[in-house]
């Protein structure tokens, strides 16, 4: 049953973006060309509302049981209408956050979904206590808006949400939790669909409708499968996103070295960095594909490796991550600490010899 509907979500999600296409020109969900944007011409937005209605159409046939289902359900359709009234209108950041604040606090207040303690490596637990809800939602909302703020180019933010999917649908389907497994399965084949309409060069946009609706899935699939576990295990969905969490994090710590403030836009994401190199479009997405498939492999190896291996392990990734940064200048051209100590240790080796 659960192939017959994957294959039917993803003819669903091919079938529907035309319409949708035509739907964003006439109530004006439309992305107009400017400095900040990579494409030349007008371009309808709103693919993500097939991506939504694909997934919708997927969990009516399969109908998967849990005790915060419904209130899954009901977060993603406050999300989509924020992302769709946003495509249409451009929603201040304050109704966009109010959005995402009600979608996520239904999930967890409503629906349970709480990180709510961790089991330490040495021994005892870390309760959240009265933390857990804000800890929670401040989860969801920050993956949220890291997808959100990767939808830059063709099939960059579908592309890796979908390697985020099988991911952690994969780590579902080891850990047996098929409730993950279902709803997982279900939004990577609407994407899928979605993505033949969205790789470069593209015909639709998911605009926020999409990203928000995939960022906001992701978030909440995510805790479904690691939440209440050792700290070892928590830190794998961090890795799983390790592109959108890192491009985050760097853009955060660009805008505070730059003293900008933190919501300003700017053109120093992970994939105008790669385009100023000289890397065209097409081969700028697929090596951040094959970076998020590196993190995902890197999240599989992480779960199934012993406490000193794994710690090993984040810090190999801690580094590569904050040397490749430095490399194409994510934060800035002269912000090269690990660098510039990399130099300094080689020299004084040389010079010692």
């Amino acid at each position: 049953m659960i192939y017959f509907t994957l294959v039917f979500c993803f003819i669903c999600s091919i079938l529907i973006t035309p319409l949708v296409k035509k739907l964003a020109f006439k109530i004006g969900a439309t992305d107009n060309p400017n400095h900040r944007k990579v494409h030349a011409k007008v371009m309808p937005r709103l693919g993500g509302l097939a991506i939504y209605i694909s997934f919708i159409i997927g969990v009516l046939i399969m109908r998967p049981a849990a005790p915060f289902a419904t209130a899954i359900i009901l977060g993603s359709l406050i999300i989509v209408v924020t992302g769709i009234l946003d495509d249409m209108m451009e929603l201040s950041a304050k109704i966009k956050l109010l959005g995402q604040l009600s979608a996520a606090a239904i999930v967890v207040i409503w629906g349970g979904v709480q990180v709510q303690s961790i089991n330490l490596p040495f021994g005892g637990i870390l309760e959240f206590g009265y933390l857990s809800i804000p800890l929670t939602i401040l989860w969801i909302v920050g993956i949220t808006n890291a997808i959100n703020l990767i939808d830059g180019l063709d099939g960059l933010a579908a592309g890796v949400s979908s390697i985020a999917l099988i991911t952690i649908s994969g780590m579902a389907i080891i850990m047996g939790n098929v409730y993950v497994i279902t709803i997982g399965s279900i939004m990577l084949a609407s994407t899928l669909g979605f993505l033949i309409y969205n790789f470069h060069p593209a015909k639709i946009f998911m605009g926020d409708t999409g990203a928000l609706f995939l960022g906001y899935m992701i978030s909440v699939l995510s805790l479904l499968g690691f939440k209440n576990v050792t700290l070892v295990s928590f830190i794998v969905p961090v890795i799983i996103l390790g592109v959108p969490i890192s491009d985050t994090f760097f853009a955060i710590i660009r805008r505070i070295v730059h003293k900008q403030p933190l919501s300003a836009p700017d053109k120093s994401h992970l994939h105008h960095c790669l385009l100023r190199m000289g890397y065209s479009h097409r081969q700028t997405v697929i090596m951040i594909y094959a970076m998020a498939a590196f993190f995902g492999l890197a999240a599989v190896i992480f779960s199934q490796a012993k406490l000193w291996g794994g710690f090993l392990l984040v810090i190999v990734l801690v580094l590569l991550i904050e040397l490749f940064a430095e490399m194409i200048g994510l934060v800035g051209k002269n912000y090269r600490p690990l660098l510039k100590m990399m130099k300094v240790l080689r020299y004084s080796t040389e010079r010692d010899r």
